[in-house]
């Protein structure tokens, strides 16, 4: 079960990487660095999985030397990640939307060609 979620994580990431490299569009060089974005953050969780962990929530008196918690940091920077991805999304398409404005085209040969 675990395997699967890194081998969904590598792929995730080798075709944003891809997407960023391959592709000329500036929308969907975004969309690329997105996609790495959640391949990032599938595999932090994944590290920070315990199989028969329980929550990291508990009382002092169900507190005991067997307890098996959640290590919980992973899951907080996926977390903090996700609000940051969000931001930079935003921001990339806000560049788009100005390049576009500015030159006419989405196009990265293009806009290099315009500038000279």
């Amino acid at each position: 079960m675990i395997l699967m979620n890194y081998i969904a994580a590598f792929f995730l990431i080798v075709l944003g990487l891809y997407t960023i490299v391959t592709k000329y569009n500036l929308v969907k060089t975004v969309i690329g660095l997105s996609i790495m974005d959640y391949g990032v953050n599938l595999l932090i969780v994944s590290i920070g999985f315990n199989p028969g962990g329980t929550a990291p929530i508990f009382t002092f008196s169900e507190l005991n030397p067997s307890s098996f918690f959640v290590d919980p940091i992973p899951q907080a920077l996926t977390l903090t990640s996700i609000v940051i991805g969000a931001c930079v999304t935003a921001m990339s398409l806000s560049l788009v939307m100005k390049i576009y404005e500015q030159y006419g085209t989405m196009d990265t040969r293009e806009v290099r060609r315009l500038r000279g």
